[in-house]
């Protein structure tokens, strides 16, 4: 059981152990709010810091946003004119981790499925989504064409497709590798400690000998799960289809997409990964949606994934050794139990389902 004081705290940080103040910095970026926290570094080059990484992270949410004007808006509109495009190393880069996890995903993950993306209306920041979705004929007609970042290669400082078809919209993974970009920044910068939080995904590291951090792992209807306890240099991100979705007469369309049928996931609300980069633990929770609960594992496996947390639509988890290991599990006390059956409003669960996949 854990205090009532923290059930509703997202990002739990013990920084004990840090000799100089905790810095502390928030943005909207990314459509989400970005929260990073620094430690043993120095308060005037702290602030230094976060004020260059405010701008790296804004460069990059224009560099690779998928519907409004920048740098990925004109490559798309230039592969679909059978052109090439100019690019960044850090878009290029974005470019070829796609392309290895699509490899590695068999298709789960595709960062190639814009179009499909767009067809259905998600490229948007207003939602719920109530005009209706794509017809099935619209559906396969894009099926035909076999959008993928396979499709995509460079020529210089250039990127081509061979698929006029293919759009790039790196939403299941930009996040994660922006992040990854931060810590290397921040490293390089001789910060001690940090935490770089995009909307409740985030990686954490610190150089202070048993540093730890609890992470929050919420229920999309039940409330908290638990904590996770996270150490050194770890990154944990969720993917869930229960905030963006499109709604129309009465049923509910997830966002994230099945690349390979061209509909949306439905037998998993949520994933939860922990790795050792942003990237990894960002495109796998996309890819293992993808895969639903009778590929989820076995694609963890063929990942390397080690802990790894699965939330089906009827709210049983299912969770990896590893994961087990490190998530605590919240259970309510007997006056949070009274609470929540005299006000509909508030959740808990009582005796959590849970399998234990090895």
């Amino acid at each position: 059981m854990f205090k009532k004081s923290i059930v509703f705290i997202t990002l739990i940080c013990s920084l004990s152990a840090c000799q100089k103040p905790v810095e502390y910095a928030q943005f909207y970026i990314f459509g989400t709010l970005v929260d990073i926290t620094l430690a043993d570094v120095d308060k005037v080059e702290a602030q230094q810091i976060l004020a260059q990484v405010q701008q790296d992270l804004q460069q990059m949410h224009n560099d690779w946003h998928p519907w409004e004007p920048g740098m990925l808006v004109d490559i798309n509109r230039a592969f679909a004119e059978g052109r090439c495009a100019p690019l960044d190393q850090k878009l290029k880069e974005l470019i070829v981790a796609s392309q290895t996890l699509e490899k590695q995903t068999g298709g789960s993950f595709n960062a190639g499925i814009g179009g499909l993306v767009s067809l259905w209306g998600f490229h948007t920041s207003d939602y719920p989504i109530h005009t209706p979705p794509p017809s099935t004929a619209a559906i396969d007609k894009w099926l035909q064409f076999q959008p993928s970042t396979q499709s995509v290669y460079f020529q210089g400082d250039s990127v081509c497709s061979s698929n006029p078809a293919t759009q790039l919209d790196f939403g299941g993974i930009a996040k994660g590798y922006a992040v990854d970009l931060i810590v290397d920044k921040l490293k390089a910068a001789g910060v001690g400690a940090a935490i770089v939080n995009t909307g409740g995904d985030l990686r954490a590291y610190s150089q202070v000998e048993r540093q730890y951090w609890h992470i929050a792992v919420r229920h999309p209807q039940q409330g908290l799960i638990g904590l996770i306890e996270i150490t050194a240099d770890d990154a944990v991100f969720t993917s869930g289809n229960y905030q963006r979705y499109v709604e129309h007469q009465g049923q509910r369309y997830a966002h994230i997409l099945d690349p390979r049928t061209g509909r949306p996931v439905s037998d998993i609300v949520s994933v939860t990964v922990l790795a050792s980069s942003g990237l990894q633990a960002d495109a796998a929770a996309t890819a293992l949606m993808v895969a639903g609960l009778k590929g989820w594992h076995e694609l963890s496996k063929s990942l390397q994934l080690e802990a790894v947390l699965v939330v089906d639509e009827a709210g049983k988890l299912y969770m990896t050794p590893a994961m087990d290991a490190r998530l605590a599990l919240y259970e309510p006390d007997e006056d949070e139990i009274a609470e929540v059956e005299t006000n509909t409003e508030k959740t808990a669960k009582v005796g959590w389902e849970i399998e234990i996949v090895k």
